[in-house]
């Protein structure tokens, strides 16, 4: 029996996250900085003949199923799997109903800010993609998962998830109104790429939180014109802009510099950003050696990434092993999102 798998990586936010979001990037043109890593998020499709529609998140331990003649509410339950399905099969097959199983797990736990339910609907739509050879590409994907999420289903968010995981590598990416958008990938030396890997180090806070929340309370900040929240984020999207070129000219101090002056402008964005656990992780690792750092995503817990002289990693990570998480390995990755037909070798 075939079986159409697929998988999108999730993304380390290196800086200008936050100028992705409507309003902000829609009045001043948002500029983002990300990077795909080798932790994804995966999906198969088992296509049967019993009239039955299956979704399943493993990692969740939730399956829902539905005759293909069911009305299928997405405001419950697995709302991104039956949001997909729904969106495909309206504007792709006709209407059609498909009787099959949707299963997906991800490398990463939802609030992890490593764009990890972005990273879901893009491996999902990929997925329909092998299965129905649907001829979508890198753009095409990202703008169908972006619309599925922040206008079908209405969850508050930016767009650079979506695009990170269907263009891989590392991306400036900008945003401006009418939903445009532009990947620009960036040619960084490799030497520079792997010292600059050495030198990271990604510490999970063991600390789930609701992106949605965070940007609810930012987008609440622009349009009210608050000049702090204003400001904060127009400094994010320079910080972008810096930390391209320095990755460029492999200038591995000057990103450390930029992205600690870019976690304090962060911070000022939203009131929950950051928290005491946060914070005590940032006491504990500062203690430790490490130059700077800052929380991948929207805030307010998930992963966060330190710069840290590669021979201090071992004093690091112990130190931070004591708390609550755990520092998680990584490579970065160059490739997006792909899919392709293999077996099923049953149940």
């Amino acid at each position: 029996m075939k079986v159409f798998r697929s998988c999108a990586p999730l993304r380390l936010g290196l800086a200008g996250g936050g100028t992705d979001v409507s309003p902000y990037c829609d009045d001043y043109g948002g500029y983002v900085l990300n990077a795909t890593i080798d932790m994804y998020a995966h999906c198969s499709i088992i296509p049967t003949k019993d009239g039955v529609v299956s979704f399943e998140a493993k990692d969740k331990e939730e399956v829902e199923n539905y005759f293909v003649d069911d009305e299928i509410d997405i405001h419950s339950g697995l709302e991104l799997h039956k949001a997909v399905y729904l969106h495909i099969i309206k504007n792709f097959n006709g209407g059609i109903p498909l009787s099959h199983k949707l299963i997906t797990f991800c490398d990463a736990p939802p609030g992890s800010g490593l764009g990890s339910s972005s990273a879901v609907v893009v491996s999902m739509v990929k997925a329909y993609c092998e299965w129905l050879n649907l001829p979508l590409g890198e753009y095409d994907i990202a703008t169908t998962a972006y619309v599925i999420e922040r206008v079908e289903l209405g969850q508050h968010g930016g767009r650079q998830d979506q695009y990170a995981a269907a263009f891989g590598g590392f991306n400036f990416m900008e945003f401006y109104e009418d939903e445009r958008v532009i990947v620009n990938p960036l040619r960084i030396k490799n030497r520079f790429l792997r010292e600059f890997e050495a030198s990271l180090l990604l510490f999970y806070s063991s600390v789930s939180r609701l992106s949605s929340k965070i940007i609810e309370e930012q987008i609440d900040h622009i349009k009210k014109q608050e000049t702090a929240a204003l400001d904060a984020t127009h400094k994010l999207k320079e910080g972008a802009v810096q930390i391209k070129e320095h990755l460029l000219k492999g200038n591995l101090k000057g990103i450390a510099d930029d992205l600690r002056r870019g976690w304090e402008s962060k911070k000022k964005i939203a009131n929950s950003i950051t928290n005491d656990s946060l914070e005590n992780a940032f006491e504990v690792a500062l203690a430790a050696g490490v130059t700077s750092g800052k929380v991948s995503g929207a805030g307010g817990g998930g992963f966060i990434m330190f710069i840290v002289d590669p021979l201090k990693k071992v004093n690091v990570t112990k130190a931070l092993n004591g708390l609550e998480g755990g520092v998680m390995p990584f490579h970065f990755t160059k490739e997006g999102a792909y899919s392709w037909t293999g077996t099923s070798l049953g149940t």
